[in-house]
């Protein structure tokens, strides 16, 4: 499976589906063990928030927020870059990264021909300016997007795939809450640093006025018109199901089966129930608008899941954790380093959640191997799995932008150099002093 998915030699999900035909024929699992994980609460954690971000993007909301952001911000070309990565953050922590990443690809290129229009060249690609704003922006839209879907459990795949892992082989919980305590930190010192590295170190902007650029969000706003009653509903529904969330732990006190997942799935059903308006039979979100969720990604929770108890349940854990003995004596920090670095090297090949569901089971095997929690190793490599920077494949935003032919491929390895270093260094000091404190 995990040649498979690191090669893709057939659909990565399709892959997911292999424990179901050969666990049970080769012994492992019967078919009931085998399929339950494919059912497991935190892939309906995942699924409604995939509706709640299908709802938010039918009504237009994560553009209007963006806009309204970069508004806010300034509309100088260094201020727009950081108004674009704050946006792209706040909204992929709720919003998949590849929905943020696309909604905010046409207000970068619209932001980058003004200020084409306003040099003298004529044109953004031919002027050492424009094409420094342009690049900042693009690899901004994309690094914010990755940087900001660290902050919570659905703001990226591999984050849930470790809550669910934890909690089936190690009856460790992760309550959406107690990932923010330690991913929102993180992201909140990340994104000002790659901010620098983007428009300071490599890609520094001389030019300090955009003539126009207010206009044109002032333009893009007006044409959007007032928030619709719809957008407001959708808002509401967003602001109360994230509330609840953050808020579970206070709330079980009363309500002791409350869970993330079934919070998740009462925002998904709301959306099916409340009106889009008054006296109108349209609900925020209909059926054909919940089917192109990325489904896909489910399976590959599934899979990697059901792959992960087999692993546990067949002794397969001892056996890997028992070959790494031999490490009990490096410093703790050295290990997370190593570890985080294999996987961002690894990401930059193969999607994030593939080498989540392959490589969380391995270490959190290795650390309780040396007498660690497995949070210890499995935590970072949650991490690094949505960590990286540097092609166009590592991640959907990189890909996104890279599409959309604003930028080459130098010049984001250029600067995914500075972003996987600086990773490896912020992951590997949330884990060893942040994560302590939050998980004890």
């Amino acid at each position: 499976m995990a040649t498979w998915w690191i090669s893709e030699a057939i659909p990565i999900p399709a892959t997911a589906l292999i424990p179901l035909v050969l666990f049970p024929v080769l012994g492992i699992a019967d078919i009931r063990a085998t399929a339950t994980p494919y059912a497991h609460p935190l892939i309906f954690l995942f699924l409604g928030g995939f509706i709640i971000a299908a709802a938010m993007q039918r009504w237009g909301l994560p553009r209007r927020i963006a806009l309204q952001t970069i508004r806010l911000i300034g509309t100088r070309p260094s201020r727009i870059v950081l108004g674009v990565m704050i946006s792209c953050a706040i909204l992929s922590m709720w919003v998949s990264n590849s929905a943020t990443a696309l909604t905010m690809l046409p207000i970068g290129a619209s932001l980058i021909a003004l200020l084409g229009s306003e040099l003298d060249s004529g044109a953004a690609d031919s002027s050492p300016v424009g094409v420094k704003f342009g690049t900042a922006l693009m690899l901004g839209i994309a690094y914010g997007c990755t940087i900001g879907g660290l902050a919570t459990l659905i703001g990226t795949p591999p984050n849930a795939f470790l809550a669910a892992f934890m909690s089936d082989s190690y009856g460790i919980r992760i309550g959406f809450a107690e990932w923010m305590l330690l991913g929102v930190p993180l992201a909140a010192v990340a994104l000002p640093i790659a901010y620098f590295i983007l428009t300071r170190l490599l890609f520094r902007i001389e030019t300090t006025s955009l003539p126009g650029g207010e206009a044109l969000i002032r333009r893009e706003l007006e044409r959007m018109g007032p928030m619709s009653p719809a957008e407001r509903r959708v808002l509401a529904i967003f602001v109360l199901t994230a509330t609840m969330w953050m808020l579970r732990p206070i709330v079980s006190e009363w309500i002791p089966a409350i869970s993330d997942a079934g919070i998740a799935m009462g925002g998904a059903l709301l959306l099916f129930l409340v009106p889009s308006h008054r006296r109108s039979d349209t609900r925020l979100i209909d059926w054909p608008t919940a089917e192109r969720v990325p489904w896909g990604v489910l399976v590959l929770f599934g899979g990697g899941l059901s792959l992960a108890a087999a692993i546990q349940s067949s002794g397969l854990t001892g056996w890997i954790g028992a070959a790494f003995v031999g490490l009990a004596d490096l410093p703790h920090w050295l290990l997370v380093v190593a570890v985080v670095s294999v996987i961002i090297l690894l990401t930059e090949l193969t999607s994030n959640t593939a080498t989540a569901a392959t490589f969380l089971p391995v270490m959190g095997s290795v650390a309780v191997g040396l007498g660690l929690s497995p949070l210890m190793l499995a935590v970072p490599a949650a991490l690094a799995a949505s960590a990286a920077f540097l092609l166009p494949g590592a991640t959907p935003p990189n890909a996104i932008v890279d599409g959309s032919g604003a930028i080459t491929i130098p010049l984001m390895v250029r600067a995914g150099i500075y972003l996987n270093l600086l990773f490896v260094g912020l992951i590997t000091a949330a884990t060893v002093f942040l994560m302590p404190l939050v998980f004890g």
